[in-house]
Parts: C-alpha cells; sequence; structure tokens
C-alpha cells in the first residue's frame, strides 16, 4: 500500500561558504511536504536544537556499566500546523508543499560542533509530522556551529615554570629549565614561541624536547573518561655538559586543530604543550602549559594582561595540575564538573514568510 507522504525533508541556506554558524545568528530555510492524495495531519513543527551526549561502557569482571549523559544547550520549535484537544486533524490536499521557517540561534558563546571518542556536541535542524493512525515523519538536518572569536585578558597572561633536577645513577650534576611563552590563547595555525634558559650541570648531553597535545575528557555518573593524542612532537640540539643556553623554539599548531571546549559540563577538550629534557637513564624533568585553541578566523579583542600576579596562577613547576587550577578561564577541575545548563530563551526572530509567496504550491485546504 503507497504512503500518502511521498517525500518529507527539511534544509536551511548557507550565510557564508563554510556553510558555519555561531550564536545570535539566524538560521532560515524550508519544509518539504510531497503528499500523493488528501491527508489528514494532526500538527507538523519544526525546532533547532544543540545538545552534548557521551556514552562509554567499562568492564568489571563479567560486568559491564554504562555511562552516559547529555547537556542540552537550546532547544527552539514553530508550529507549521498546530495540533489542538478537541479538533479534528486538517486536511491537506494532494500535491507540493514548502514551509518557510526562520529561526535565531541564542546568542551565547556555544559550545562548537564536536565528535569524539565517547561523545559530541551535535547541532541540528529537526521537522516533525504526526497523522492519525501512523507513525510520525522525522526529517532532519545537521548545521554546524563555531566557536565565537573571544578572548579574554586573563589568556593573554604570560605563563612560566622553572624545574630542577638532580642526577644519580649513571649521572651527575642537575639539570634546571626555566621556561616561557608570551601567552595562553593561540588561533588555528598560529606559532607557540617557547623561550628556555636550560642549564646543564651535568656529565652528560642533554635534548629539550616539546610535544603539543590534545587531552579530552568525558564525565557521566560521577565518572571520568580520558583520551589523549600528540599533535607536534620536536627536539632541540643537544646542550653540551656544564654550559647554558638559551633556547627559542617555535610549536605551530596544525591549521586543522579542533578549537577548544572549555563550556561544556560533560566534555572539555583542552590543549596543552609539554616542555622536558631527554637525559639518559633518568627520569625527564617536563614543564607543561594549558594552551587555547581559538578559531583561525578570530579576531579577538586582545586585552592588556593584569600587572601583578602575571605568573603567580601557574605554579613553579608547570605540573598537570592545569586540570584542576584554571577554573577562571574554563579549566574546571575535572572531578566536579559543572552542572548541566538550561536551555535558554532567544530574543524573538522576524517572522518567517508568508505561506502565500509560495504560489507554486496548493494552499492548505
Amino acid at each position: 500500500m503507497e504512503d500518502t507522504v511521498r517525500a518529507f525533508s527539511v534544509s536551511y541556506n548557507s550565510i557564508n561558504n563554510e556553510g558555519t554558524f555561531t550564536g545570535g545568528d539566524f538560521i532560515s530555510g524550508n519544509i518539504k511536504l510531497e503528499l500523493s492524495k488528501d491527508c489528514k495531519i494532526n500538527s507538523l513543527y519544526v525546532q533547532i536544537k544543540g545538545k552534548a551526549n557521551v556514552l562509554w561502557t567499562e568492564h568489571y569482571g563479567k560486568t559491564i556499566v554504562v555511562y552516559s549523559s547529555k547537556e542540552k544547550f537550546f532547544s527552539i520549535k514553530q508550529s507549521i500546523i498546530q495540533e489542538f484537544k478537541g479538533q479534528e486533524s486538517r486536511t491537506v490536499g494532494r500535491g507540493c508543499y514548502a514551509y518557510p521557517f526562520n529561526f535565531q540561534i541564542p546568542s551565547e558563546d556555544l559550545p562548537p560542533s564536536f565528535i569524539g571518542s565517547s561523545g559530541k556536541v551535535q547541532y541540528r535542524v529537526k521537522a516533525y509530522l504526526s497523522r492519525s493512525m501512523r507513525r510520525d515523519s522525522k526529517a532532519n538536518a545537521p548545521f554546524t556551529v563555531i566557536s565565537k572569536a573571544s578572548c579574554s585578558p586573563e589568556m593573554m597572561i604570560p605563563q612560566h615554570s622553572i624545574k630542577d633536577q638532580k642526577l644519580k645513577l649513571f649521572n651527575s650534576g642537575k639539570v634546571t629549565m626555566d621556561v616561557h611563552i608570551d601567552k595562553m590563547a593561540f588561533c588555528q595555525g598560529e606559532g607557540i614561541q617557547v623561550t628556555a634558559y636550560i642549564q646543564n650541570s651535568s656529565s652528560r648531553d642533554i635534548k629539550p624536547k616539546y610535544c603539543l597535545y590534545m587531552k579530552t575528557s568525558f564525565f557521566a555518573k560521577g565518572k571520568r573518561k580520558v583520551t589523549t593524542k600528540d599533535l607536534v612532537k620536536e627536539v632541540g640540539e643537544p646542550i653540551p655538559p656544564s654550559s647554558g643556553q638559551n633556547v627559542i623554539r617555535v610549536i605551530t599548531a596544525p591549521a586543522t586543530t579542533e578549537v577548544s571546549i572549555l563550556n561544556c559540563s560533560i566534555i572539555k577538550h583542552e590543549y596543552r604543550l609539554k616542555v622536558y629534557l631527554d637525559v639518559k637513564y633518568q627520569y625527564d624533568p617536563e614543564v607543561k602549559f594549558p594552551i587555547v585553541i581559538l578559531p583561525a578566523t578570530a579576531s579577538p579583542a586582545w586585552g592588556q594582561p593584569p600587572a601583578d600576579g602575571a605568573y603567580g596562577a601557574y605554579g613553579a613547576d608547570g605540573a598537570d595540575g592545569a586540570d584542576g587550577g584554571y577554573g577562571d578561564y574554563g579549566f574546571e577541575a575535572f572531578g566536579n564538573p559543572s552542572p548541566t545548563s538550561a536551555a535558554s530563551e532567544p530574543s524573538a526572530p522576524p517572522p518567517p514568510p508568508s505561506y502565500g509567496t509560495y504560489s507554486l504550491y496548493p494552499p492548505l485546504s
């Protein structure tokens, strides 16, 4: 038996060459409906939704535990054919229809679209068609959201860390590195200049090494799952025994690097720059700096760093204590993620065009 609904789809119009949106943009498009004969429709509506969800499993012996969580950023609905209790279904005649819609995406800084190993951030336009005694028809079109170009003055504070280490076993003396980078926030494809003074008071050559890596954390039911991936690894020139050198290195974040996610309670997508010394037969001394990656198209209002306390917030050892010590910048304590945010209400968008403007399509009966 042929279904009365021959085609049902939803689409939106791009506003730029990249096909991306950001908070505050308008998104418009059409629902297309094709009917092979007259059809009784209970309701027809369209929504835009933004949400994050995480899902993974862990094995404890023979027991499998599923960890999952969701966070909704917004859900906004427009009714095309509205259902009222006690009213009969509306009859729509045979033919092709195009119903326009227009929404404004909430103007706050939303987490960017993201797909990871155990979670994702997604934005969609979804259309729903409800008929009596029939399963609801659904159509959806995902769209990409990018972060707003924002950079607080705190992200322009220079970072500084010192590491000393005494050597034992097959080596003697000690090594010291005093490392600086000029800020925390960088755009995709931008070079990170690392300036270090390295004192080699040992009996062997040592090599400075650099590693830019990403760190993604997923949170559910009080648990945390972490994945890491090295993006850039470089090795500097050897520093001979009983000598000190000033070393400058530029580590470039690839242009394809995904932007940081610091404003979602169940997914954190972060970056670290690790600077360490390769010392044979020893534990390698290292320092780590948090890095924020912004979109390449960002034109942030670079603020002036505070005059006092420029280095105090980062700790002398530069260890990965940054995981719990950067709450002011979005680096929240991993063990205590922020609560799920409520759906927000945007300002009212302009009304969609009148259905009468679509003269090629038959009107509602």
